[in-house]
C-alpha cells in the first residue's frame, strides 16, 4: 500500500478508481495535452486506466506508485503525482499533472517536492523525469524538486535527474 503525503497545502492521496470521476475532470482540457500528446480521457477510458495502474505492475521488479492531488483549503483534487521505481536500478522515474484551472500556484512544485522527499525515505538512490524541452513550467517543477537538466534525451524529452543518496 502507498502511503499518503502531506505538505503544507496538500494531501497526495494514493489513487483508487474511485477517483476516476473526478479526475476526468480535472485532466478535460485538451491544452493539458500539448507536449504529451493524447488526448482527454473520458471517466470511462480513465476507470480502465486506474484499475489497471492500481493493479499495478506485472513486473515484479518495478512498482507503479500514483497519487491524486488533494488542494485541502478547496476540497478537491487538482492533480496527479505519479513515480515509477525499478528496484534493480533504485531508480524512480516521476510525472505530475494539474488541471489547467490551478495551474500557476505552485501546486505541482509543491506536490513534486513532497513526492521526491518521500521517495528519499525508500530504497530509491535517483529520481528522474523527463521532460518535452519547450515545457518551460515542468521544467521548473522539475527543478524546484532538485532536479537537474542532463545532456540525455528520451523519446524527444531531456532527462532530468537528481541524486538521493
Amino acid at each position: 500500500m502507498t502511503d499518503d503525503i502531506g505538505t503544507d497545502r496538500l494531501n497526495l492521496l494514493p489513487l483508487r478508481v474511485e477517483h476516476a470521476a473526478e479526475m476526468a475532470g480535472v485532466l478535460a482540457d485538451p491544452a493539458l495535452h500539448t507536449y504529451t500528446g493524447g488526448a482527454p480521457a473520458t471517466p470511462e477510458e480513465l476507470d480502465a486506466r486506474y484499475r489497471r495502474l492500481v493493479a499495478g505492475s506485472p513486473d515484479p521488479a518495478v512498482r507503479w506508485l500514483n497519487w491524486v492531488i488533494r488542494l485541502r483549503e478547496e476540497g478537491c483534487l487538482v492533480g496527479t503525482v505519479q513515480a515509477t521505481i525499478t528496484s534493480a536500478e533504485a531508480l524512480a522515474e516521476i510525472a505530475w499533472i494539474v488541471g489547467t484551472p490551478w495551474q500557476g500556484r505552485g501546486i505541482a512544485g509543491e506536490a513534486a517536492r513532497g513526492l521526491v522527499g518521500w521517495l528519499g525515505t525508500q530504497s530509491v538512490r535517483t529520481v528522474v523525469a523527463h521532460i518535452h524541452p519547450d515545457h518551460r513550467a515542468s521544467a521548473a517543477v522539475a527543478a524546484s524538486a532538485g532536479l537537474a537538466a542532463t545532456d540525455e534525451w528520451q523519446d524527444g524529452e531531456v532527462r532530468w535527474l537528481k541524486p538521493l543518496q
